[in-house]
C-alpha cells in the first residue's frame, strides 16, 4: 500500500481549488487535434465527486442547446489545465442525479454567497499537511 501511494504523490497536482457538489466550474481542458494543442473550457454545475486521492473525479453538467451534456473530469489528469470556482449554490444532497430530470427553472439552485477570499482558499490534504502549514504560518508570523 505504501508503494501505490509514493507512486501516487509523484501525479498528484499541489494546487486545487475548493469544489464541491453544487459549485458552477470552469474547467480548462486541453484538446489535441493534431499537432496543435488547445485549451477548451466546459462551464457547469458539479453534480457528484468521487474517489480520493489521484483518483479523485467530478462529473459537470451543464445545458448546451436544450439538451444536458454531462463529462466526468479526473481532478490530476495532466490534460485538466485549472478548474475556477464560478459560483457557489447551497445545497442538502451529496449527488444532484435529480436535475438530470429537470428542464428550464427547475434546475435552479439557491445561490450561496462566498467571499472570493474564501473561494480561493485551499482545503490541507491531510492532518500532518495541516500541521505544517500552522507551522509555516506561525513561523512567518515570528519574522516579522
Amino acid at each position: 500500500m505504501q508503494i501505490v501511494d509514493k507512486v501516487e504523490k509523484e501525479f498528484m497536482k499541489d494546487e486545487i481549488p475548493n469544489v464541491s457538489v453544487g459549485d458552477q466550474v470552469e474547467v480548462l481542458n486541453k484538446i489535441i487535434e493534431g499537432d496543435k494543442e488547445r485549451i477548451q473550457k466546459f462551464i457547469g454545475v458539479v453534480i457528484a465527486k468521487k474517489g480520493c486521492g489521484t483518483r479523485a473525479n467530478i462529473t459537470v453538467r451543464r445545458i448546451v442547446q436544450g439538451e444536458g451534456a454531462e463529462r466526468i473530469f479526473p481532478i490530476h489528469s495532466p490534460n485538466v489545465e485549472g478548474i475556477n470556482v464560478v459560483k457557489s449554490h447551497s445545497i442538502r444532497r451529496a449527488k444532484l442525479y435529480y436535475l438530470r430530470d429537470r428542464k428550464g427553472k427547475e434546475t435552479r439552485l439557491k445561490e450561496k454567497f462566498v467571499k472570493p477570499s474564501e473561494r480561493a482558499q485551499k482545503k490541507p490534504k491531510t492532518k500532518s499537511a495541516a500541521k505544517k502549514s500552522k507551522a509555516k504560518a506561525k513561523a512567518k508570523a515570528s519574522k516579522e
